[in-house]
Formats: structure tokens, C-alpha cells, sequence
């Protein structure tokens, strides 16, 4: 059976770090484990980033807000996941998104004080921690420069997955056809028709001012054909 210690070193931070080594950091710092019951909220966006948030157990909903709060998306993120790690350095320490339990939730936050004072003494966390920022910071420089397709179809596929943390798994995007329409240059019946298209063949489920996907990786293929 595995145990909290094995569950705790297969997180992206820990990954690589000698058993020695990661006893050690248990017996200096403390560890605040937390469960959450489903709909529980576990940061709300805005607030400050002083710890880091280890997701061990369920999944989390991850909600975005633009920032004319004219659309809203929301992905679900299983375990194991490290939430927002950038946050916690730079110009500004507050979340972004907000989270909560989407299934029952097992977290387990550090200090940013521990964090700083220990865990950037050992080379391997410090390596994992600048991979992370640097991949994410290269994945957002390569969606900037993405092409974004030449018709409507393309194009709200292109914005959907430029707003996601994983290209997998569901996402919720809460939007006005008429936000969507000028946000992907295209009249409300483009958008429409398309919108139609891509339900018709599994990638979208449409509500009134929602648009569900059930699995992102299938727009992936699509985008890429439209870019080629």
C-alpha cells in the first residue's frame, strides 16, 4: 500500500529528492494537511500566494475570470496537481484562479517561510521549481505566437486552448455568443454554426452561455490541422 511519504515524492517539487533528504526536510517542517468536502473552497482568486498548495487526493475546479469578467473558464485538475507555484514570486503574489473541491480533496500547503529558508537549500527542489515556472513560461510564449486558424471554427478552438492549464480533461467556458463572436472576430451566426459543427461532432456540449468540452485533447488534432 503506498504511503503519505510515497504520495508526497511523487509531487512535481519533490521529484528526484533522496529519501535522506526528504526525511529530513519531515522533521523540520510543518506539514498542514487538509480534506475538503465537494463544492468546498479551497483559495479564492485574489488572495495572497504565501504557501504552496499540493493537491494529494481528488480532483480540484480551477475557475478564471477575464478581466472585464465577460467570460469564465473552468478546468478540472486532478491529483497529484501544485497549485499556482508561480504565484508566489514576482511583481504580484495573488492567486489567479479560484479553486475548489470538486470531489473530496486531500491538500497539503508549506510555507512560503519554510520554503525559502529550506527547500531552495536543496539543489533538486530548486531545479524542479525553475522547471516549472520555465515550461509554463515557454507554453504561454508558444500560445502568443500560435496561429489561430482561418475560420470561425479554428478560431474558438484556438481561444478555448489558450486558456487551458492541462490540454486535457474537461472545461467549462461560461461566455455571450456575442462576447465570443468579437473576441474571434466572427458574426453571432458564425459562431453559432460553428459552435453547432463542433457539438455535432463530440468535442462541445452547448448550454445557454456555456460551452462544455468534454476532453480537450480532442480540439488539439483539429487546431493543428487548421495551423498546417
Amino acid at each position: 500500500m503506498e504511503t503519505m511519504f510515497d504520495t508526497l515524492l511523487q509531487l512535481p517539487l519533490f521529484q528526484g529528492l533522496a529519501q535522506e533528504d526528504f526525511t529530513c526536510i519531515l522533521e523540520k517542517v510543518k506539514l498542514h494537511f487538509t480534506k475538503h468536502k465537494p463544492g468546498e473552497l479551497l483559495l479564492r482568486a485574489g488572495a495572497s500566494c504565501h504557501e504552496l498548495v499540493f493537491v494529494l487526493k481528488g480532483e480540484v475546479a480551477a475557475s478564471t475570470s477575464s478581466a472585464g469578467a465577460s467570460y469564465n473558464f473552468t478546468e478540472y485538475l486532478p491529483a497529484p496537481y501544485l497549485i499556482e507555484a508561480y504565484s508566489m514570486f514576482g511583481m504580484k503574489t495573488h492567486y489567479i484562479s479560484t479553486y475548489r473541491a470538486r470531489t473530496e480533496v486531500h491538500t497539503v500547503s508549506i510555507s512560503k517561510a519554510f520554503v525559502l529558508k529550506e527547500l531552495f537549500n536543496y539543489e533538486i527542489f530548486r531545479l524542479n521549481y525553475m522547471n516549472i515556472v520555465s515550461n509554463r513560461t515557454q507554453m504561454l510564449h508558444n500560445r502568443l505566437w500560435a496561429v489561430s486558424g482561418d475560420n470561425p471554427e479554428a478560431r474558438i478552438i484556438h481561444f478555448i486552448l489558450t486558456h487551458v492549464e492541462r490540454p486535457s480533461g474537461e472545461k467549462v467556458l461560461k461566455i455571450k455568443m456575442e462576447d465570443l463572436a468579437q473576441i474571434v472576430n466572427e458574426t453571432r451566426a458564425g459562431v453559432s454554426k460553428a459552435l453547432n459543427s463542433m457539438q455535432a461532432k463530440g468535442w462541445a456540449e452547448l448550454h445557454r452561455g456555456e460551452i462544455i468540452i468534454p476532453d480537450a485533447e480532442k480540439l488539439i488534432l483539429p487546431r493543428r490541422a487548421a495551423n498546417k
